[in-house]
């Protein structure tokens, strides 16, 4: 409790809405973002800008560092030097639920929903991040916190039907095909109403039409949610027909960035991805 009587949660919520509703400036940038694990350089000195509405994409081969930058923006490591801002506000050195809080949410590259939990209570809970009511009203059933649960639980029906997994509402997770699992944990991050979304191999463990459903869908978000995205995958041709912009990284450096047809062309990146100059 602040000094003015508000919880540290409504302050993280006064912040959040300053920042998205500020004008001008990047959603998200990095400014040489580095870090160091021992002697180890995972990531060195990269810089990039997301503007809003971006579909921006983070490419390179195994081992390249972009795991490593999604934890870094997210709060999972705090850089070594450098700096990221999120609409001009630090959060470097922040803690996950923190920089969470203010509008950025990610999913995992290994798959991380509650199995035992169905489709709809996974995207609920995903919810409960702006969830007000106080903990002691919900667990006595005031009117206040069974109306709220209402709204979540409606939202988050609503966020299946845009994942075309309303028919799937009330299966538990762990019994979904891999292609559908991976649609859940987006939906779920979207229940968390974030301004910027990372998607950590999206398409990963798909075939060739549920990667086209996704690309679909990736677009909806952007265009029907007003969500900015970043996602890494492994996946060239998915990367190419979706994102508008795209940075390469190789041995945590950026060799490459510019629109898909300048990148697929740079020498660097071919080298890079067949391991030999070109």
């Amino acid at each position: 409790m602040s000094e003015d009587g508000m919880t540290d949660l409504q302050e993280e919520e006064l912040d959040r809405a300053d920042l998205i509703h500020s004008e001008g400036g990047h959603v998200l940038s990095l400014m040489d973002a580095t870090i160091k694990f021992g002697g180890l350089t995972a990531v060195n000195k990269v810089s990039f800008d997301l503007s809003r509405g971006d579909l921006f994409g983070l490419i390179g081969p195994n081992g390249a560092g972009k795991t490593t930058c999604f934890n870094l923006i997210t709060g999972v490591y705090k850089p070594t030097s450098g700096e990221i801002l999120f609409h001009g506000k630090s959060v470097a050195g922040m803690k996950p639920n923190q920089i969470a809080h203010l509008g950025i949410c990610r999913t995992f590259q290994n798959i991380r929903l509650f199995g035992a939990l169905s489709s709809l209570e996974n995207v609920v809970v995903g919810g409960f991040l702006r969830h007000k009511t106080p903990l002691l009203s919900s667990l006595l059933l005031m009117p206040s916190a069974v109306t709220e649960t209402a709204e979540l639980r409606e939202k988050a029906m609503h966020l299946l039907e845009v994942m075309n997994l309303a028919d799937d509402a009330h299966t538990r997770s762990r019994d979904l095909p891999y292609g559908k699992q991976r649609r859940l944990e987006i939906a779920r991050a979207m229940a968390t109403d974030p301004s910027l979304i990372l998607l950590d191999e999206p398409a990963a463990g798909m075939n060739p039409q549920e990667k086209e459903e996704l690309s679909t869908t990736v677009r909806r978000i952007r265009d029907e949610f007003n969500k900015t995205v970043l996602l890494i995958e492994h996946d060239m041709r998915f990367v190419m027909g979706l994102c508008e912009k795209i940075v390469v990284l190789d041995h945590g450096e950026e060799i490459a960035a510019g629109g898909p047809d300048e990148v697929r062309n740079d020498p660097k990146v071919i080298e890079a991805y067949l391991g030999e100059a070109v």
